[in-house]
């Protein structure tokens, strides 16, 4: 009997391998030898090419997602709207505890309702969403309360109504946080709120007091970057649209003009929004200046104005 006829090769010593091999089984190792190198080539000359080729990328100051204040241009057309006032304020409470920003007490009182109404006449009357808006609301009950006032007045669906859970919040008045007429006397109450804007026009770093039931006390900066980021979110995601946002108190509207027309933060209470106030965002408004107590107010990098 004829024994198979069996290809033999001399193999190197650093590949070991079965002196002998049948033709079928030859052919099979070469071809996956020789995908193995082709594969391996074909890594190491892509991995190559891409470090030597430079990569081409678009300068930091020209990207999209870089919001400036005062911004050189806006994309979009914006109105910015105080909620109707709320149960809270109707009794003389401060409230800006984040904790209860969707309770029926922050709710709009009977005379807050009436504010919103006018306030979505008043948008109508400028003819803010005859070609379609977005209403961005803070969650704050009041404020979403006015938004949906608002969406019905101008024929918006809700689908509109885009609800914002954090940049909108109410500022953080800290320690001040739940005082009352019958806690405080009327006229205490006054010289708090004064002496937190008389803070504001020294610096926008100053703080009001801290408390420990989670009420933040925030600066005019630490509201300026919340609105800022606020502003690169609509700048981005929109293009060319009109853009309600509407804020439960005035500091955050005011502190957002104001970055807005390149008015100093520490003037950002001149414009300052009464409940159900609307105001259309133009860039070339620039409030009168004022003289300060000071008699200094000279700013050129926002929010770093002391």
């Amino acid at each position: 009997m004829l024994a198979p006829n069996y290809t033999c090769q001399t193999l190197t010593r650093s590949h070991p391998e079965p002196a002998c091999l049948p033709p079928k089984q030859i052919n099979n190792l070469l071809h996956r030898r020789h995908l193995l190198a082709t594969t391996a080539f074909t890594i190491s000359f892509n991995f190559n090419l891409s470090l030597k080729t430079p990569t081409v990328s678009e300068p930091v100051a020209g990207a999209s997602g870089l919001f400036l204040m005062p911004p050189p241009r806006l994309i979009n057309r914006y109105y910015l709207v105080r909620s109707g006032e709320s149960e809270f304020e109707s009794k003389g409470v401060i409230n800006t505890n984040p904790v209860t920003k969707t309770s029926v007490d922050n709710g709009l009182s009977d005379r807050g309702k009436k504010q919103s109404v006018r306030a979505a006449f008043d948008l109508k009357e400028m003819g803010a969403c005859d070609n379609n808006c977005w209403i961005w609301p803070a969650i704050t009950q009041r404020a979403y309360q006015t938004a949906e006032i608002i969406a019905s007045v101008n024929s918006i669906t809700r689908s509109y109504i885009v609800p914002e859970y954090s940049f909108l919040d109410a500022r953080g008045l800290g320690a001040y946080e739940g005082k009352t007429l019958e806690s405080v006397s009327q006229y205490n109450l006054c010289v708090m709120v004064v002496q937190i804007y008389a803070s504001d026009s020294i610096s926008t770093k100053i703080k009001p007091p801290p408390i420990d039931d989670g009420t933040p006390n925030e600066s005019v900066a630490d509201v300026f970057v919340r609105v800022t980021q606020l502003m690169s979110i609509l700048e981005t995601q929109y293009a060319g649209d009109t853009v309600v946002i509407v804020s439960p108190d005035s500091d955050n509207l005011s502190i957002l003009h104001a970055g807005l027309v390149g008015l100093d933060l520490r003037r950002h209470r001149d414009l300052s929004f009464a409940p159900g106030e609307v105001r259309y965002v133009d860039t070339n408004d620039i409030p009168t200046y004022k003289i300060p107590p000071s008699a200094l107010y000279k700013c050129s990098k926002l929010p770093n104005c002391n």
